[in-house]
Formats: C-alpha cells, sequence, structure tokens
C-alpha cells in the first residue's frame, strides 16, 4: 500500500502519542499534540499507511524566515524506508514555500547519518542551554 503524506493533515492525538512513545521510547502520554501545533506551528507533516498514522514531523516557526523541525518520528516498522527522509522533504518544500529560508534541526548524535546523508542537511555550529 502507498505511503500518503499530507501537510496539515488531521490525526488523532491517541495515535500520534502512541507513535510518539513508541518512536521515543517513553510511556504513552495524553498530550493534546492538535491544539499544540495548531498553536505553534508552521505546520506538520503525517505519513498514512492503510489509514493508520505511520510517520509525523512537526514544523515550528518564529513568524519569519526560520523553521525548526521537531519530533520527527516513524513507527517501527516502516523505519529506513524512506519514510522519515519523506517526511522531511517535505517539511522543507513547504517551509520553503511559506518564505522560510532556514530550516533548522537538532538531533541525537546517532541521528547524524539520517540527517545528514538521506535529508541533506549540513553541520553547523550552534549552542544549547539545557534547562
Amino acid at each position: 500500500m502507498a505511503i500518503i503524506y499530507e501537510w496539515r493533515a488531521d490525526f488523532d492525538n491517541a495515535s500520534l502519542n502512541a507513535l510518539h512513545a513508541e518512536g521515543f521510547d517513553g510511556p504513552p502520554s495524553e498530550t493534546d499534540w492538535l491544539s499544540r501545533v495548531r498553536r505553534h506551528s508552521l505546520g506538520w507533516v503525517c505519513a498514512h499507511e492503510d489509514g493508520n498514522l505511520t510517520g509525523f514531523v512537526n514544523v515550528a516557526w518564529d513568524g519569519g524566515v526560520h523553521a525548526f523541525l521537531l519530533d520527527t518520528v516513524v513507527a517501527a516498522a516502516g523505519r529506513r524506508s524512506g519514510i522519515g527522509a519523506e517526511l522531511v522533504a517535505e517539511a522543507a518544500r513547504q517551509a520553503r514555500t511559506a518564505g522560510c529560508t532556514w530550516l533548522h534541526v537538532d538531533f541525537e548524535d546517532h541521528l547524524r547519518p539520517f540527517y545528514f546523508d538521506a535529508c541533506g542537511f549540513t553541520p553547523t555550529t550552534a549552542g544549547l542551554i539545557a534547562l
């Protein structure tokens, strides 16, 4: 079955909470993702297969030219099949269409090959304060 990628697609919170828990190895939460992304995001990309949410990425922004990827996640059964890279590519296309000129991402070291090789990001100097 084909995977359908949709910008600002509808999804249900329970499905995204389950996907997020699976992808980030944590317990399921009861986060109201729909309210969160509608309030704070430029948009988001959902990947659906057979009507099931199989991937997600959130695109936050500064209201100007900078967009930021958050919460990139793919169901375990779909990993290493290109779903994540296509989620990021669609997010980049939509951010560009919205007038953004920069797409930022931060990630754990084991994800370097995904973001640099599969998605085309380049290394940059950045800083972070843990709060």
